[in-house]
């Protein structure tokens, strides 16, 4: 267990690695209740949504769910969310929980030019449990009087899991099929074993964080406060498909536009080592001698047993197939850039 943004968070249940491959190749349980959930209800909601979300979530349809950046006016990132569409006007945004109070801050602030818009904390509203991995849906379904078989990848609904009202989503952090409920808080121990108990036969375990963080690198999923911050843009990042370009004016836009008009100097690229070893979070990447990127994340893999990361690149070493020197405690080791993500599941049916 560890301290985590005013939470005691487990990094490891039984191990890691076991963690990892029971996601990977069955399902496992998450405990994120630590995540944030601010909401923006009102006549002017869905304007006020446009104008902080780098997304377009005109595009959403009421259950249906996306992925966007909360951006600086320099196209930086404040945090990434998930934009949750509930009704016409009324949107939830889950942000990451060491963000949550900033967040809701920086929202509550910025909505004020778009109108008529409310903005409340709720994340003391929600637990928050995922059940990931490709027998989530099995484990589930039992439990759930709504039709899950039906609900596509990013759209959620509203039901009962084991007796307590959910809202359930078909979203996850692993790379994996799964689903990520949101329960009141005194419901949680109850839909927590309850998953357990049904998830047996699948052998379903508890995970916790060191797993989560080695599930969304083979995801390519990137991690706030390392692969984008205050520091990066979305077009650095390798994340123009969540800039809405045709819906107008929002916070970063203008600078977006600049960059991409002018390109950028740098990228996030995933790499894997040639050479031994396993090049984390900070490692320099090198050239002649001379610091030019930096690894944000990185780890050995469990499932696809490789060494691999991400890191920013000058955009002339970012291709797929170009050589990276990386700085490993001294040595320097080879790597090579390859196409992300590093893994991608089979489509289910």
């Amino acid at each position: 267990m560890v301290p985590f943004a005013g939470w005691d968070m487990p990094v490891e249940y039984s191990g890691i690695t076991a963690e990892h491959m029971a996601v990977r190749t069955r399902a496992g349980l998450f405990d994120v209740s630590h995540m944030g959930e601010i909401e923006i209800a009102g006549k002017d909601a869905l304007a006020a949504v446009q104008r902080i979300s780098s997304n377009d979530a005109s595009r959403l349809a009421i259950g249906q769910a996306h992925y966007a950046g909360l951006l600086t006016p320099d196209g930086t990132f404040v945090d990434d969310m998930l934009v949750y569409r509930i009704g016409t006007s009324h949107f939830m945004l889950v942000v990451n929980a060491s963000n949550a109070t900033k967040d809701y801050a920086w929202i509550s602030e910025h909505i004020k030019p778009a109108g008529e818009a409310a903005c409340v904390d709720s994340s003391s509203r929600y637990a928050l449990i995922g059940i990931q991995g490709p027998a989530s849906l099995e484990v589930l379904r039992p439990l759930v009087n709504a039709p899950l078989d039906e609900l596509k990848y990013y759209w959620f609904t509203h039901g009962e899991v084991a007796n307590a009202r959910a809202l359930i989503s078909r979203t996850g952090y692993t790379g994996e099929d799964g689903f990520e409920i949101f329960v009141p808080p005194n419901m949680a121990v109850r839909v927590w074993q309850a998953l357990l108990q049904s998830g047996r036969a699948a052998d379903v375990i508890p995970c916790g964080l060191g797993a989560r963080d080695t599930l969304r690198l083979e995801a390519s999923m990137r991690l706030h406060g390392q692969d984008i911050d205050a520091s990066t843009s979305a077009l650095e990042a390798d994340l123009e498909w969540i800039v809405g370009w045709k819906k107008g004016d929002f916070i970063g836009r203008a600078r977006l536009a600049e960059q991409k008009a002018t390109g950028v100097t740098r990228k996030l690229v995933g790499f894997e080592m040639v050479d031994r070893g396993i090049a984390r979070h900070g490692y320099p990447v090198v050239r002649g001698g001379t610091q030019i990127g930096v690894v944000t994340s990185g780890t050995q893999t469990p499932f696809l047993k490789k060494a691999i990361g991400m890191a920013y690149v000058p955009v002339d070493l970012a291709p797929p197939g170009t050589e990276l020197t990386i700085d490993v405690r001294g040595r320097s080791t080879t790597a090579r850039v390859v196409s992300m993500p590093f893994y991608k599941r089979a489509t289910r049916a």
